[in-house]
């Protein structure tokens, strides 16, 4: 099996709703000289073997070396434009923003998800504790901003921990964000999240948590109806989502591109919506009311993700418990992810 048809079954097998949701997560592929890398804004599941970004690792490695600018925007736009000149000619798509991340990792195959079941460990207040008792040959990753930032911080860290037991980390469990595997064959990649994926449902088996989120029927339509009238005017169409415990801030970049930091919460009103706004900035996606959970968007289609995104948090959430809770991202990182021009675009090609 040739490198690019391996990495595209990982893709799949890794794409699913149970891994990843909307444009979430990547995967790559690589040799001495070329990083193959999943395209920014597409999804795991949809992948083939010509849609990967072909990149050159030497170039691409002089990211390393380089002086940022301090200012976060204006470094993300080098990094960017650094990363782009190392695509290789006659590529199409721009690369995941992860690309460099995914180079500094020696293994051939690396394999990033945000599974529910393992972000209720790294989203939560207890996590690098868990994380260090359930799985002490992988590497905890403190929440950094994504980008040139969490790349270099990766760097350093897989490098010490090298240096502390001769080998890299096959897997790297990032706070608040999800996790990395690794290996140089498809059966290693598979083995590692096997292990991973039944370590974590036995301790949430024991705190006698679900699986699986709780959903209820909606007590009513009157809520719908009147979110979708305040709506409208934007031209927004809104989704019912039926009951549950939505979570009521920041807990990823992906819960916050899709369906945004905060949840409109209480009595539907237009002072109310007016208020959010002026608070926020933004008209909420995702409003928790008493009859239950609605999400609004621009489309039907990114209505229902942002609904998605925020059941998926909801699970989170509930899983977050056998740790501790939730841990929530501060306001400096939080907005970090609603300026960053990657995130734009990722939300736009989805």
């Amino acid at each position: 099996m040739d490198i690019l048809t391996a990495v595209t079954l990982l893709s799949h097998e890794f794409g699913t709703a149970e891994y990843v949701k909307g444009g979430g997560g990547n995967t790559s592929a690589k040799n001495g000289s070329s990083l193959w890398v999943k395209p920014s804004g597409t999804t795991l599941e949809g992948l083939q073997p010509n849609a990967f970004v072909e990149v050159d690792r030497e170039r691409l490695g002089l990211l390393y070396s380089i002086c940022v600018p301090a200012d976060a925007q204006k470094r993300e736009a080098l990094v960017k434009e650094m990363m782009e000149k190392a695509v290789r000619q006659g590529q199409a798509g721009r690369p995941s923003v992860e690309a460099p991340l995914h180079d500094v990792l020696e293994e051939t195959f690396v394999v990033h998800t945000h599974p529910a079941l393992v972000n209720g460990m790294t989203c939560s207040l207890n996590g690098r504790e868990a994380c260090e008792k359930l799985f002490p040959d992988a590497l905890w990753v403190p929440y950094v901003d994504p980008g040139f930032s969490l790349c270099m911080d990766v760097r350093r860290r897989v490098r010490e921990y090298a240096g502390q037991r001769g080998r890299t980390p096959a897997v790297l469990f990032l706070q608040n964000h999800g996790v990395f595997v690794t290996g140089d064959a498809v059966e290693e990649v598979r083995g590692h999240y096997g292990k991973i994926m039944e370590t974590l449902k036995r301790v949430y088996r024991s705190a006698g948590l679900q699986e699986c989120l709780a959903v209820t029927p909606a007590a009513g339509n009157t809520v719908m109806a009147e979110i979708q009238r305040l709506v409208a005017t934007d031209g927004w169409v809104v989704v019912c989502g039926g009951n549950f415990k939505a979570v009521k801030g920041p807990i990823s970049p992906d819960h916050i591109v899709y369906s945004k930091a905060f949840p409109y919460e209480g009595d539907v009103t237009a002072d109310g919506l007016e208020a959010f706004r002026r608070r926020w900035g933004y008209t909420p996606q995702v409003f928790v009311t008493n009859q239950g959970v609605y999400a609004a968007g621009p489309t039907i289609k990114k209505a229902a993700l942002s609904l998605e995104l925020a059941r998926d948090g909801a699970l989170v959430g509930q899983l977050a418990e056998a740790f501790g809770g939730v841990r929530f991202l501060d306001d400096r990182q939080r907005e970090f992810i609603e300026q960053w021009e990657v995130e734009s675009y990722r939300q736009k090609q989805m």
